[in-house]
């Protein structure tokens, strides 16, 4: 974890325990050493760094290349770990990245919707999120953001006060004998199973 990671970690530590109450369930299932994809949903600009810092170890994001351009943003954003992706263009380098990482023990996050929800509920899952589940062969952590939509909404510029909770489901071993499709229909299908066990989670 470098310095800058660590300390923008204990800054969003800090606020969001102290802003957003911040609260997490089933922090167990994140806790095993190897890597894994954290596959969350996404109603928030709050999500990636709230989940980042409701961990102990460093884990690596995405980000929209287009943010990368800034000075300052370029700079934080590489500290933090991010890879740059094109949401509408997706490169085979990104892939690459993540799968490299992966083999260095690295958990990463994904967002298995894309982008941000406009209206807090869950929606359909990218099947680009099957290729990369196929193509790692990693534990897949299901993980549910709960009152960040309500904190900080899509079009909001300002967050709000708000109780926030991040449920952590069990880790989910994808065996691909248990499909029988292939290519792109294979890949919506495990991306449709991965969104099916985020809406599994409830807050206990």
């Amino acid at each position: 974890m470098n310095a800058v990671y660590w300390l923008s970690h204990r800054v969003f530590r800090e606020l969001s325990r102290g802003f957003f109450n911040l609260e997490t369930q089933g922090i167990e299932n994140v806790a095993a050493a190897g890597p894994a994809l954290l596959a969350s949903n996404h109603v928030s600009f709050l999500d990636p760094p709230f989940i980042g810092a409701s961990l102990e170890e460093d884990i690596i994001f995405f980000a929209r290349r287009s943010l990368f351009r800034y000075r300052i943003s370029n700079y934080l954003l590489t500290n933090w770990q991010t890879i740059p992706v094109d949401r509408d263009k997706p490169e085979p380098g990104s892939i690459k990245t993540v799968l490299r990482r992966l083999k260095d023990s690295k958990k990463v996050l994904i967002f298995p919707e894309g982008t941000r929800s406009t209206d807090g509920k869950l929606q359909v899952s990218e099947p680009g999120v099957g290729m990369l589940i196929a193509k790692a062969q990693v534990p897949i952590i299901p993980v549910r953001m709960f009152g960040a939509f309500e904190a900080m909404p899509k079009d909001s510029k300002l967050p709000r006060p708000s109780t926030i909770t991040i449920v952590y489901g069990k880790p989910w071993h994808c065996d691909l004998t248990n499909y029988h499709q292939q290519g792109k229909a294979l890949y919506q299908t495990l991306a449709d199973e991965v969104m099916r066990r985020i809406g599994e989670l409830r807050v206990v």
